[in-house]
Order: C-alpha cells, then structure tokens, then sequence
C-alpha cells in the first residue's frame, strides 16, 4: 500500500474530525436522549474536578497578587491591585489555565477509557446490541464538558479573589469590604461575556478531542496511553487556538 504523504493524512485527519463532528452533532436531537449518563459525566467531569480547580484558582489569586504589588507600589498604585487581579484573572488567566488543567485531567481520562472501550471491542458489542455509541459515549461527555468546565471556571475564579485578597490583607492590610467592592465593580460585561463563551467552547474541544481520540485509537493496549496523550497535548493546542481567536474577535467587535 502507498504511503500516504504528511499533507495528506493531515487532510484525512481533518475530515475524520469534521465527520466526528457532524455525527455528534447529529446525535445531540435523536430521540432516547441518555440523561442519565449526561448526569453521570456531568457529576464526574464537574464534582470530581473541584478540588484540583479550586486549589489552582486560590494559589493563582495569591500568586498574580505577591507578584504585582511589589511593582504596583513603586508607582504608588498599589490599590489597583483588586482591580487588577479581578480583571486578569476573570477575562484571561482563569479561563486559560482552568481549561489546560482540565484538558490534562478529564481529556486524557476521556481519551484512555474510550480507547480502552475501543481496544476489549466493548464499542463493537454496543453497535451489535442496537445502542448507539456516539449518542450514549460521545454526546453525553461533549456536553458534559461544555456544561461544567465553565462552572468549574466560575467557582475557580472566584476562589482565584478569595486568594488574592488574603494575600492583599496580609501585605497591604486592605479590608475585604474595600477588597471586593474595588475587584467587582470593575467589571463589565465586555469582562464576562467573552471569557464565559470561552469557556463553553473550551469545554467543547476538551470533550471532543478526548472522544475523538478514544474513538480513533485501537492498536491495542500501548494505545490507551497514546490516545490519553494525544489528548492532552491536542486538546490544549485547541484552547491556545480558541483563545487566541476568541481575543481577536473580541477586540474587533468590542474596541473598534
């Protein structure tokens, strides 16, 4: 058999994706929707991920604010600092770094058990039965993500504020009255619109790559490991790429 050119198994592998794609899609309106499996995912991807969500969140908070209020005190504004950290962290950084946390966490966890499926023919033995794999495996997870990352998100964030104000109360002796007010009035929806729609889109890819890897990958066991890995590694390509672009149109649309 020829060997195919790099250029071209790019080309297959996008319409493999685009045809992956449209088959979830496609099955989002089929009747016998599975929502208890929805919830079960939802429960998995969201509760299950609090607590590593929420230590990034407060250990950013801290961070952004021990790093900036050296410099900010130099030229004597150091009470933008609530300011500072809230719009930071709310449009940008904890959208980012959430979503890479949860693409190292749920698409690779996504992607190892769907190969896994793949690989011992479970998925095989579903198609037989008459069930419908993408509907039950792949919907359910795609939404489950697009659901809970941006949730996982918020709560992060706030959590993010929580950390930045004890730091703040600690070096600068700010109350929390004066903290919040100056960290939440600066906001507006230019601040949360985009950085929440962000965050769904993160969540789409996250889920989407991580079935699309699980669903590709079956050259037995050494490719549980390889679809976790691609996973990960596209996944958090797709969210610097979705960022990036998201910014963009964000700027062109708001500040032109």
């Amino acid at each position: 058999m020829q060997k195919q050119l790099p250029f071209t198994k790019s080309l297959v592998a996008v319409a493999d994706q685009a045809y992956f794609f449209q088959s979830f899609f496609r099955n989002i309106f089929k009747k016998g929707f599975e929502w208890d499996e929805l919830f079960r995912q939802s429960y998995i991807i969201g509760y299950k991920s609090i607590g590593i969500t929420t230590l990034t969140g407060f250990i950013l908070g801290i961070v952004m604010t021990l790093q900036s209020l050296p410099t900010l005190k130099e030229f004597g504004a150091a009470s933008y600092i609530p300011s500072m950290v809230s719009v930071s962290i709310i449009r940008e950084i904890g959208p980012v770094i959430i979503a890479l946390i949860c693409a190292g966490k749920i698409a690779s966890s996504i992607g190892a058990e769907l190969s896994s499926m793949n690989v011992t023919e479970q998925i095989d033995a579903m198609k037989v039965s008459g069930a419908n794999p993408i509907q039950f495996l792949v919907v359910t997870r795609i939404l489950a993500c697009a659901v809970m990352i941006p949730l996982l998100t918020i709560f992060a964030d706030a959590m993010a504020l929580v950390g930045g104000y004890i730091a703040a109360a600690m070096n600068g002796g700010i109350t929390m009255t004066l903290y919040f007010h100056k960290a939440l009035t600066i906001l507006d929806y230019t601040d949360v619109v985009p950085a929440f729609i962000k965050t769904i889109l993160f969540g789409i890819s996250i889920g989407f790559i991580g079935c699309f890897k699980g669903f590709t990958y079956n050259n037995g066991t050494a490719s549980v490991g390889l679809a976790a890995n691609s996973a990960v590694v596209t996944s958090s390509i797709w969210i610097i790429i979705i960022d990036g672009i998201v910014v963009q149109l964000t700027n062109s649309i708001l500040y032109t």
